[in-house]
């Protein structure tokens, strides 16, 4: 387990992208450092037990194909259980680190029932229908506020699907007849950046038939202000909004998202 504290500050939660990358620096940097230390150290004894044609020390170890040190004594001995040590100590330490932070990413943010946003997410071929809690439904994009964990249900209605983001790092099966679960969260921080709107791109990352290449979608993030108010004019009443289509039944994507009124067609 990690304290809770490691991973937010206030009410500001850690997005799944950003521990993720997280792990990745951690990670990419150890190694890095590990892999200077260990070549540096293969080239010095490359270097220092070179044959140079004299005669060998007479106090020189030499080491012996097949010989496993026994631990008990002399410098070939200590030098293997300290590396088989510290190379415990590394593994080890980053096991527990990586851990803590998967669980982090599996459970969310403890933010108890308040404030949190539970979305249906329900694949079709080929493309992505969005069921509000208010019963508010759309297709293709998922428009949602800043600054709150979003809970996705998903699910599927015909064939196995897979729910997916590789900007905000979210991924989940969408198999029909059963729903699976992920969230995410972006910042405003993050809105602001990209102008006062944030999209990101949603694929299907399980081949589901000829338009799977074409199964894609958008999550649009705005402030919470605008966000209310955009949710505030969905009512109650169950809105579907088609996508258009390509030979049939082949549904694109809208990515032209507008945060005040919802899905443009």
């Amino acid at each position: 387990m990690i304290d809770p504290i490691t991973l937010q500050q206030g009410t500001d939660w850690r997005a799944q992208a950003e521990v993720f990358d997280e792990i990745f620096f951690v990670f990419l940097t150890l190694g890095t450092i590990v892999g200077i230390i260990v070549v540096s150290y293969t080239l010095w004894n490359v270097y220092k037990y070179r044959d140079d044609g004299g005669e060998p020390d007479e106090d020189f170890d030499a080491p012996v194909v097949g010989e496993l040190p026994t631990g008990q004594g002399g410098p070939k001995a200590k030098k293997l259980f300290l590396s088989f040590g510290l190379s415990a100590i590394v593994v080890i330490s980053l096991v527990v680190y990586s851990y803590g932070l998967l669980l982090y990413v599996e459970d969310g943010p403890d933010t108890g029932d308040e404030g949190d946003i539970e979305i249906t997410v329900e694949g079709y071929q080929f493309g992505w229908e969005y069921i509000y809690p208010n019963d508010h439904s759309q297709q293709n994009e998922l428009v949602v506020p800043a600054d709150q964990r979003i809970d996705l249900k998903i699910t599927s209605r015909d064939v196995w699907h897979n729910f997916g983001s590789s900007d905000l790092r979210i991924k989940s099966d969408a198999i029909p007849g059963e729903t699976s679960e992920t969230w995410f969260s972006v910042s405003s921080e993050e809105v602001e950046e990209q102008g006062g709107e944030a999209t990101y791109l949603v694929e299907c990352f399980e081949l589901c038939g000829s338009g799977h290449s074409a199964m894609k979608g958008q999550i649009t993030v705005v402030p919470q202000d605008e966000w209310e108010e955009w949710y505030a004019d969905t009512g109650n009443d169950s809105e579907t909004e088609n996508s258009s289509s390509v030979e049939g039944d082949l549904a694109t994507p809208n990515l032209k998202a507008s945060a005040a009124g919802g899905v443009s067609t």
